[in-house]
């Protein structure tokens, strides 16, 4: 915890203003988020679901959009996976922000906080 209070620290004693130092506290909350979930697993709202729905897309979706491409005998059909795998992906993050939830370990962020 010592290192979230660098980075509050940082945070107080910039100059920055405007359109930096909108990036700079971006690019501080993600460090305080990556180590929130690295030492506590707590994790922001929809994390999983997020996270899933690229995994989902590129496992899942492009080897069914191959297959879908060769059986079809025409690869423009690649594309046709996509929806799948996304579909899958979002699936299986949601279900483990609903794990989350229940254990207690989401945090509830927006972008307006």
């Amino acid at each position: 915890m010592t290192s979230i209070n660098g980075k509050l620290e940082e945070i107080n004693a910039t100059s920055l203003t405007g359109k930096p130092l909108q990036k700079f506290l971006t690019a501080k909350l993600t460090d305080i988020l990556k180590q929130l979930e690295k030492e506590l697993k707590l994790v922001p709202k929809d994390h999983f679901r997020t996270q899933w729905m690229v995994v989902g897309m590129s496992a899942f979706g492009l080897p069914f959009g191959v297959a879908f491409g060769l059986s079809l005998g025409n690869l423009a059909y690649l594309g046709l996976g996509l929806p799948f795998g996304m579909a899958i992906g979002i699936a299986l993050g949601t279900s483990m922000d609903e794990k989350a939830k229940k254990e207690g370990r989401q945090l509830n962020l927006t972008s307006e906080e």
